[in-house]
């Protein structure tokens, strides 16, 4: 097992993801495989990172370790200050909650909820916010992602992409310091996907910090830094601000 990289605690400030010497075994048979070897990046607060790299690279199993969705086999995951590879599951629960937002590619509405419901479900949770400031703040997000108009409809009755921009004004529901999507235009058409990415851009430059797995290259190609994977390892990791 290789040394961790050296904590430049005095560089630290500002960062909301900090992964340090990770690997990632999972068990096949009598043996196992690896997954991801050695990862060690950091994203900093305000940054838009896309992940890119062939299938089977490893961008799913990186993206489960950022939210804490899984474990890493060796290294350290840090996010938004705190060690979540050490957390139990009801700590990560509750962690996750109040600080990360998540835009899945299948949207994950309630089916019989209203939008807005939908939207103050993660306040609800959370025990964020009280009931009326609770409505109040999911109508100003649907109202940012452009649906203010759409607040009482149930998801059947919009467009995938009315969806998902309401799936993002939902992860935005506690104002988390991360934005974490997974594959997030993949069952969107065309100008849905550039209305999406153009959103998330929005978002950044209004202080938002998102990290975004994709198979889309056109998208990853527009995006301020690019961090690839190949056979487990960081490739390439273009326009970052370390």
């Amino acid at each position: 097992m290789g040394e961790l990289p050296i904590r430049d605690e005095g560089a630290r400030e500002g960062i909301i993801v900090d992964v340090r010497g990770v690997a990632k075994r999972f068990p096949v048979g009598d043996g196992e495989v690896t997954v991801l070897r050695d990862i060690s990046f950091q994203v900093k607060q305000g940054e838009f990172v896309t992940i890119v790299g062939p299938s089977g690279s490893g961008k799913s199993t990186l993206l489960n370790l950022i939210t804490g969705i899984d474990r890493p086999s060796e290294g350290e995951v840090e996010v938004a200050e705190s060690r979540i590879d050490t957390m139990t599951e009801g700590e990560l629960a509750k962690w996750r909650g109040r600080n990360l937002g998540l835009v899945f590619q299948f949207f994950q509405l309630l089916p019989a909820l209203s939008l807005v419901d939908n939207v103050m479900l993660p306040m609800i949770f959370a025990d964020k916010y009280s009931r009326r400031e609770r409505r109040e703040r999911a109508l100003h997000l649907l109202e940012i992602v452009g649906l203010a108009d759409q607040a009482q409809k149930l998801p059947s009755m919009v467009s995938g992409g009315e969806q998902q921009r309401s799936a993002i004004a939902r992860a935005m529901a506690n104002d988390p310091p991360l934005l974490v999507a997974d594959e997030p235009t993949g069952n969107l058409d065309s100008a849905a996907t550039l209305r999406m990415f153009e959103l998330f851009l929005r978002l950044v430059q209004e202080g938002k910090t998102m990290v975004m797995v994709t198979h889309n290259q056109e998208l990853a190609s527009r995006a301020p830094r690019v961090l690839r994977l190949e056979d487990g390892r960081i490739d390439g990791d273009s326009g970052s601000r370390s």
